[in-house]
């Protein structure tokens, strides 16, 4: 998008701008904000805008408590399904302490730092999401419940697949907003829904996750109905999964696919507690195309990683691991490090694994890592790793691995 601070100012003047969300999330990803008016922009892009930061998970307590957002520019988007007269835009913020200095725990901010490391490798990151959700009916308070909008399965048509209109809907709002949706379906699960984004850079993917979930929230509820994105909503039925497609371009133009794959797997047990931060997280591993082992094949989808049949610029590695309760600053930066650490090191892509791991012996099974099998084995494995303490604040990783 590429808006200068000048630009933002007049498109607000012009357009009948009312408020102005200044977003950010907290260390686990869930998005926050605070209303300003217009007024307040041209303060807000010299000196940032304060907010008591008590409150927010990991943020500080009441004796160091102010912290100030900076808008940037660039992620200007109009929120759509708001009033027509009196608009209201949205920018994502980076966070400082008051003397100017960067807020180690600004998610945002290390993702930042990660890309552009990588560029000063000689490396570029292009990410692409797929999300997965359920859409739950609500009760007569309005509060959900667990009864799925439909009883459709994979790919399946209306009217068994109730959910098409509000896919519809969802893309229609993300166009209006510049992301770019690729595709839509029906997941396998009841009233389980997936919608895919054209790769992009790993900042701009990561604000187009968080505002996707926002999106896919809002509409549910105008319909309506809840969208879950937990990673386990129904026992014995499938978890949502947050599929992550990374490819990397280097300066040089040399192929480094299989060495960013390498590194990932090197590093992924480390990375886990990032990528699967809550109880729910682990009971999706090992079922339901979910992966439970360290492992990487062509096309396969009961494995950790997979190469999907695809040539030139659409060439990439698929990571299946991570769920929709990720940050997807915190996973997206480890990923790239981890990806880096195994272009650096040449690391070789271990024995290839061409089957069905979800229908494999225990004989075939033992040749691989488990992934962790719960949240305290993976927390453990974050705390002790030099990896993990690289790259994540200290704070960070506190608050991680002490919950």
């Amino acid at each position: 998008m590429n808006y200068s601070k000048e630009e933002v100012l007049q498109y607000v003047r012009e357009d009948d701008v009312k408020f102005i969300r200044l977003a950010f999330c907290d260390v686990f990803g869930r998005q926050k904000n605070i209303s300003i008016m217009p007024d307040e922009l041209p303060r807000a892009f010299e000196y940032g805008i304060a907010f008591d930061a008590s409150a927010i998970t990991g943020f500080g307590d009441e004796a160091r408590s102010d912290l100030f957002l900076h808008p940037d520019p660039n992620t200007l988007m109009l929120l759509p399904w708001r009033p027509e007269h009196g608009k209201v835009v949205r920018m994502f913020s980076s966070i400082s302490y008051p003397d100017g200095s960067p807020f180690e725990c600004d998610t945002r901010s290390l993702l930042k730092k990660a890309v552009e490391d990588a560029k000063k490798e000689g490396y570029t990151f292009s990410i692409g999401a797929e999300l997965e959700f359920y859409l739950f009916k609500l009760d007569e308070n309005g509060e959900p419940t667990k009864e799925p909008y439909d009883k459709a399965g994979y790919m399946d048509i209306a009217p068994e697949d109730k959910g098409e209109n509000i896919r519809r809907e969802i893309c229609l709002t993300l166009e209006q907003m510049g992301i770019r949706p690729e595709s839509s379906h029906h997941e396998e699960g009841p009233g389980q829904n997936e919608i895919d984004f054209r790769y992009s850079d790993a900042l701009t993917a990561a604000d187009n996750t968080l505002t996707f979930q926002t999106v896919v929230k809002t509409v549910a509820n105008r319909n309506g109905l809840y969208a879950d994105f937990s990673p386990k909503p129904l026992k014995g039925k499938p978890g949502n999964g947050f599929h992550i497609n990374i490819s990397v371009e280097a300066d040089d133009s040399s192929d480094n696919l299989h060495y960013m794959i390498a590194g990932v797997l090197d590093k992924i047990c480390d990375m886990t507690a990032f990528l699967n931060p809550t109880e729910n997280s682990y009971l999706r591993f090992g079922e339901n195309k979910a992966p439970g082992y360290v492992s990487w094949s062509s096309e396969n989808r009961s494995q950790l990683v997979r190469i999907p049949a695809a040539v030139g610029e659409y060439r990439r590695a698929e990571l299946r691991s991570p769920d929709p309760t990720a940050n997807p600053y915190l996973a997206f930066a480890l990923i790239i490090y981890a990806g880096l650490h195994g272009i650096k090191n040449r690391l070789e892509l271990p024995e290839v694994a061409n089957f069905n791991l979800y229908k494999a012996t225990e004989e075939e099974l033992a040749r691989f890592r488990r992934l962790p099998r719960s949240l305290k084995e993976a927390s453990r494995i974050a705390a002790q790793s030099d990896f993990i303490k690289k790259h994540i604040p200290q704070p960070i990783l506190d608050i991680y691995c002490n919950k």
